[in-house]
C-alpha cells in the first residue's frame, strides 16, 4: 500500500520540488535586479551624495538615506503582495487539501525572507555611497 501511495505522489512531489526551485531562482533574480537598480540610482546621485558628504553628513546618514528608500519600496510591495497572495489563496483553496489558504506563519516567513534579501541587496550600494570622495563627486559630470 505504501508503494502505491509513493507512486501516486511522484508527480506532486516533482511539481513541489520544481516550484520551490523556481521560487528560489526568482528570489535570486529579484535580488540581482534590485541591486542593479540601486547601484544605478546611487551612481546617478553621486554628485548629491558628494555634496552631502562635503557639508558634513556622516556615513551612517548617507547609508540610511539609501536603505530608507529600499525599505519604503519593500513596505509597499509587501502590502500589495500580501493582499494579492490572500486573493490567490482564496481562488485555489479547493486544491490545498486540508491546508488553510491564509497561514500567517507562511506569509510572515515569506515576507521576512524577501525583506532580508532586499536589504542585503541594498547594503552594497549604500556602503559604496558612503565611500564617495566629495572632491571627486563635485567634479563628476
Amino acid at each position: 500500500m505504501q508503494a502505491q501511495i509513493e507512486e501516486n505522489l511522484i508527480a506532486e512531489r516533482l511539481l513541489s520540488f520544481l516550484t520551490g526551485a523556481f521560487a528560489g531562482l526568482a528570489t535570486l533574480l529579484a535580488a540581482i535586479g534590485l541591486y542593479g537598480v540601486l547601484a544605478y540610482n546611487v551612481s546617478r546621485r553621486t554628485r548629491e551624495i558628494g555634496i552631502r558628504m562635503a557639508l558634513g553628513a556622516e556615513a551612517g546618514h548617507v547609508r540610511g538615506l539609501v536603505v530608507r528608500e529600499v525599505a519604503v519600496m519593500i513596505a509597499i510591495g509587501t502590502g500589495v503582495g500580501l493582499a494579492l497572495a490572500a486573493g490567490a489563496g482564496l481562488l485555489i483553496r479547493s486544491q490545498l487539501y486540508g491546508l488553510p489558504y491564509w497561514d500567517p506563519s507562511v506569509y510572515a516567513s515569506a515576507a521576512a525572507v524577501l525583506w532580508i534579501v532586499a536589504l542585503a541587496a541594498a547594503y552594497i550600494p549604500a556602503r559604496r555611497a558612503t565611500r564617495v570622495d566629495p572632491m571627486v563627486a563635485l567634479r563628476y559630470e
